[in-house]
């Protein structure tokens, strides 16, 4: 999908004041948005939890925003890598202290069609999870890369933008986090 950037920075502003406006970014953005997040947590309530901050900490912080000339995904994709360290940060916290957090009995919260059918295919393909598994044991910074790039088939150019180091550093990354995967994986 080509973005056409100053239509898109037409909207930033507009949404700056009117919150409505920000429901088009919000339409625009969410589906990748959330398909980021449900494939580097491999979890469809948890990438809801995490999109749905993203999306918060966006419109929160929509005065920060300083457009560079670069799609407002760009920055939507660093919110959602940093919520996605955030979530994993209080997950191991939370098991480093021993706590045993019961969500209670679960609401009932009616998936869309689309959400379940994710759920889903990822619950049939063994492949994907152990794929993820091994993804799960990089560090943060290899994780990130490769699934922009494999899963979310971002170019060099644009992860360089997302996560804000040069495209050298993104090949850099890219081929050591392969190179320890396929150790990982034998």
């Amino acid at each position: 999908m080509t973005v056409d950037l100053k239509q898109e920075r037409e909207l930033v502003v507009k949404a700056r004041k009117d919150t409505e406006v920000f429901g088009q970014l919000y339409d625009q953005n969410f589906g990748r948005i959330f398909g980021y997040v449900l494939r580097r947590t491999a979890s469809v309530p948890v990438a809801q939890d995490v999109t749905s901050e993203v999306f918060f900490k966006a419109l929160k912080n929509l005065e920060k925003f300083h457009w560079q000339g670069i799609p407002f995904s760009a920055w939507l994709y660093r919110i959602a890598s940093h919520e996605i360290a955030n979530y994993y940060r209080k997950k191991r916290r939370e098991a480093a202290h021993a706590i045993l957090v019961r969500d209670g009995d679960p609401a009932v919260n009616p998936l869309s069609v689309e959400i379940a059918q994710a759920e889903d295919i990822l619950m049939r393909h063994e492949e994907y999870l152990s794929l993820h598994m091994a993804i799960a044991q990089l560090p943060p910074r290899y994780q990130e890369v490769i699934t922009l790039r494999y899963f979310e088939d971002k170019q060099i150019k644009e992860i360089a933008q997302i996560i804000g180091k040069r495209e050298g550093t993104v090949k850099s990354l890219l081929h050591r986090g392969l190179e320890r995967m396929r150790n990982l994986m034998g």
